[in-house]
């Protein structure tokens, strides 16, 4: 999926827990720079990040440097992957680097927090979920963000503090595509870019204000990790949503 000048989401098709669907992570790159990968996927994903890239042309080797939205699973789950047949460096927001390098077990992992789907899937699934769970992964950050730096490759990019679905979430605004990588701040459904998932957001507070604080940014396109791209009435709808959930 194309969303700016040499800036692609890839199309990756995730299945957890007995629920299926697409998400996004992204891929930027330069003739000089390499290239930049942001987030990657769950556990087992990397075949499908590579035959994505080279689909546009690139090869897995000149990946240089992963940036990392939050530390959920199905956006750091093929992070070491992705590190160790690349050397690239990695990227996370201090707040979530503790969970991201296995320091602290990942906020949304408690085995408790899944009990009840566990049970409708098949014995070998359950198991294979649970073992998971169990020894989750985890990847050695190299790049501390601490929020509001910008990044000196493509132009230029942003590090837009966006906490509430996790502590460290950040989003990645790309100066010149203005272009805003969500993550999961936001969501699109049915085409319609909309906040982010009650159910999977700890601090609904914090990330309300996060909305908010994406205002100062003239955005033209999002990418949001589940649901693709926005660029019809971006800021308009930026505003709507900062004011429905004030």
């Amino acid at each position: 999926m194309k969303i700016g000048d040499k800036a692609e989401a890839l199309e990756v098709t995730m299945s957890f827990l007995g629920g299926s669907g697409t998400i996004h992570p992204v891929v930027l790159w330069d003739g000089t720079e390499g290239i930049t990968l942001v987030d990657a996927g769950l556990p087992g994903q990397l075949p499908q990040i590579e035959e994505g890239l080279k689909t546009l042309g690139l090869d897995l080797r000149d990946v240089r440097r992963l940036l990392l939205t939050h530390q959920d699973i199905d956006h750091i789950g093929s992070a070491d992957a992705v590190a160790k047949a690349t050397g690239a460096t990695v990227y996370a927001h201090r707040a979530d680097v503790p969970y991201i390098q296995g320091e602290k077990m990942l906020l949304k992992m408690d085995s408790g927090r899944w009990e009840s789907r566990l049970q409708q899937l098949p014995e070998a699934q359950k198991r294979a979920v649970r073992e998971m769970l169990a020894s989750p992964p985890r990847v050695q950050v190299q790049n501390v963000l601490s929020g509001g730096e910008e990044l000196h490759f493509h132009g230029g990019i942003v590090v837009i503090p966006t906490p509430g679905h996790t502590p460290g979430h950040v989003s990645y605004y790309v100066k010149k595509q203005k272009l805003l990588l969500a993550g999961d701040a936001l969501r699109v459904e049915e085409g319609s870019l909309i906040g982010p998932s009650p159910m999977n957001t700890p601090d609904m507070r914090s990330a309300v204000a996060s909305l908010k604080s994406l205002l100062a940014y003239p955005i033209e396109s999002v990418l949001c990790y589940h649901g693709g791209l926005v660029s019809r009435e971006v800021g308009a709808r930026l505003k709507e949503l900062a004011r429905i959930n004030a």
